[in-house]
C-alpha cells in the first residue's frame, strides 16, 4: 500500500459516532499536518477512493475542506497538492494559543483544589523523571497530559473544545520543539513556573511565563521550520 495512504489509514477513525466524510476529512488533515503527506504531494482522490475501499464522495468533501483551510491548493490540471503548514501558520496558532493558555490556566488556578496541585506537581516530577532518562516519547505525553490537565481544571467545556479542534497543529509544533533536548529542558522549567505562579493565585506570574513560554516555542519552530526550508 502506499505510504501516503497507509498514514491516511492509520488515523481514520470509524469506531465514533460521526458521518463518514468528517472522518476522512478528520484523517486527511491529520496526516497532513503531522507531516505524513509533504509538501508538494499531489493527493489522488480514485487512488485514496480504492484503496480505503469507501465512495469518492466523502473524500471530495474532505478535499474541499482542506482547501479552505488552506492545507492543499487546488492546482489547474494537476489537481490537489499537499501545501502542509506554513510560518504564517505558526504565529496564527501561537497567537491563539497565548488567548487560550492564559485563560485556562487562569481559571483552573482559581478553581483547583490542594488534591489538585498535589497531582499537577505530580506530572511536573514525572516529566523531569524522563527528561532525565531522556525518555523522549514519555515526555511528550506528560507535556501533553500537563497542558489537558490544566483546561480540564478550568471547566470550560467550549475552551476544550476549541482546542480539540487545533490539537494536531499542536502535536506537529510540540513534536519539533521538544525533540530538541535543550528547548524541553527549558520548557520544563517553565512549566515549573507555571505551576508555582498558580499555586501562588498570581494572576500577572502566570500570565507573563505563560506568554514567555509559547513566545520561547514559537522562535524555537520558526528557526527549524527555516531551516526546514518551509516558508
Amino acid at each position: 500500500m502506499n505510504p501516503v495512504i497507509k498514514a491516511v489509514k492509520q488515523n481514520l477513525d470509524l469506531s465514533q459516532n460521526k458521518p463518514l466524510k468528517i472522518s476522512v476529512y478528520q484523517a486527511l488533515r491529520k496526516t497532513i499536518i503531522l507531516g505524513d503527506i509533504p509538501a508538494g504531494k499531489r493527493i489522488n482522490e480514485k487512488e485514496l477512493s480504492d484503496e480505503l475501499n469507501i465512495s469518492r464522495t466523502p473524500i471530495r468533501f474532505a478535499l474541499q475542506e482542506l482547501v479552505k483551510e488552506q492545507l492543499v491548493n487546488h492546482v489547474p490540471r494537476v489537481g490537489i497538492v499537499v501545501k502542509g503548514i506554513s510560518i504564517k501558520d505558526a504565529y496564527e496558532i501561537f497567537d491563539i494559543r497565548k488567548a487560550l493558555d492564559t485563560l485556562a490556566t487562569i481559571k483552573a488556578m482559581n478553581l483547583m483544589t490542594a488534591s489538585d496541585f498535589q497531582e499537577l506537581e505530580d506530572l511536573l516530577e514525572e516529566g523531569k523523571h524522563y527528561n532525565e532518562l531522556d525518555q523522549v516519547d514519555d515526555l511528550l505525553h506528560n507535556f501533553s497530559d500537563f497542558n489537558s490537565f490544566i483546561y480540564e481544571k478550568s471547566q470550560m467545556l467550549r475552551l476544550k473544545a476549541i482546542v480539540t479542534d487545533l490539537q494536531a497543529y499542536l502535536l506537529y509544533f510540540r513534536d519539533i520543539s521538544i525533540r530538541a533536548s535543550a528547548r524541553r529542558s527549558l520548557a520544563l522549567e517553565e512549566h515549573w513556573i507555571i505551576f508555582r505562579g498558580m499555586k501562588n493565585g498570581d494572576i500577572e506570574q502566570v500570565t507573563l511565563i505563560t506568554h514567555e513560554h509559547l513566545d520561547h516555542s514559537l522562535q524555537f519552530i520558526l528557526k527549524e521550520m527555516e531551516r526546514r526550508k518551509i516558508e
